[in-house]
């Protein structure tokens, strides 16, 4: 199987995963089970965005129109952050 989220792809936070505020921290975090995670901005920015519904490309094109960016350079760092998300299994994907 690869990481890799195509186009069309529907990412979506698993059963057990969601990003939610963090008062002590003063930040968004992405909570699994027995496991917290502290987001930066991007990441945040990302996520809010993966709803199950959004495929893929969607996500990008709302980043780069959203922070003034060219497309393929969003559409890269998003990739690399949703494998790896992907890849401890912290998000899913539908087709």
């Amino acid at each position: 199987m690869t990481l890799e989220l195509r186009n069309e792809d529907r990412p979506y936070l698993p059963r057990g995963v969601r990003m939610q505020r963090d008062e002590v921290r003063g930040r968004m975090v992405l909570v699994a089970p027995e496991k917290v995670i502290e987001l930066d901005d991007i990441g945040a920015a990302i996520l809010l965005r993966v709803d199950g519904m959004a495929r893929f490309d969607q996500i990008v094109a709302d980043l780069a129109s959203t922070y003034n960016a060219p497309a393929e350079m969003i559409a890269q760092d998003v990739q690399q952050f949703l494998q790896t998300l992907r890849g401890r299994l912290y998000l899913m994907v539908q087709a």
